[in-house]
């Protein structure tokens, strides 16, 4: 057994797809897609509707880009889509300049659509991190299929397996740092980690290449309304 699918094993994680599988369709992406309740936080919200991210996953995705960055020489295509309207997944999107944020979307396929047709891509060439019901109409087309753990949600996780929704399930649960502990996982499938924490741990060359190719990124915020993705104006 490949020793990085037996360490997230021996932590609990469960390889849907054995992790050479999941390398062999790394080499078909070209977009990470997340959705934000339930993946970022636990989905709990305060006064305003918002709900909170950590820094701890938010450096697991930077870190993605960047083994990406260092395999492909380009940056892969970054959105966030919620179904609900969040001023934290707005906040998260610009400042790691995600192309794209998509909120209040009843049924995401919408937003994958659109998403797809601006940057040019397929489904198939999406990695999507997702935990829920309303996720299930991109995890059905997408590429590579990450499913955020929560122990509350036996049946559906049962019913995701079974309709082969997901390709790899978190050890850690929701709110819990899985982003990060998936980043991870994908980083180590394609033998990529100790480069990418070397070259950021040394500020290298290469990373500040990466890094000013990732701040040119506009982030651009998307909305449902009149049956259509319209573009929303976000002042943050």
């Amino acid at each position: 057994m490949n020793s990085i699918q037996k360490i997230y094993e021996d932590i609990g994680a469960e390889f849907m797809l054995p992790i050479s599988e999941i390398t062999k369709k790394l080499e078909g992406i070209k977009a990470f897609v997340f959705d934000w309740d339930g993946v970022f936080n636990r989905g709990e919200k305060n006064g305003s509707g918002s709900s909170s991210f950590n820094e701890i996953d938010s450096m697991g995705t930077n870190l993605l880009r960047f083994s990406y960055y260092l395999k492909y020489k380009q940056l892969p295509y970054t959105a966030l889509i919620s179904g609900e309207k969040n001023e934290s997944a707005f906040f998260f999107a610009q400042r790691e300049n995600f192309a794209a944020s998509y909120f209040k979307i009843a049924h995401k396929k919408w937003a994958l659509d659109h998403f797809c047709s601006i940057y040019s891509i397929h489904p198939n060439q999406i990695c999507y991190f997702f935990d829920d019901v309303l996720d299930l109409s991109i995890a059905q087309q997408a590429g590579l299929r990450i499913l955020v753990a929560r122990k509350a949600s036996t049946l559906f996780t049962n019913n995701v397996k079974q309709h082969n929704l997901a390709d790899y399930i978190t050890a850690n649960q929701s709110g819990d740092f899985a982003v990060r502990e998936a980043c991870e996982m994908l980083m180590g499938a394609n033998e990529l980690f100790d480069e990418t924490i070397t070259r950021r741990m040394n500020y290298d060359e290469v990373y500040q290449q990466y890094i000013m190719a990732r701040n040119l990124t506009n982030t651009h915020f998307y909305t449902y309304n009149n049956r259509q993705i319209i573009n929303a104006d976000i002042k943050l």
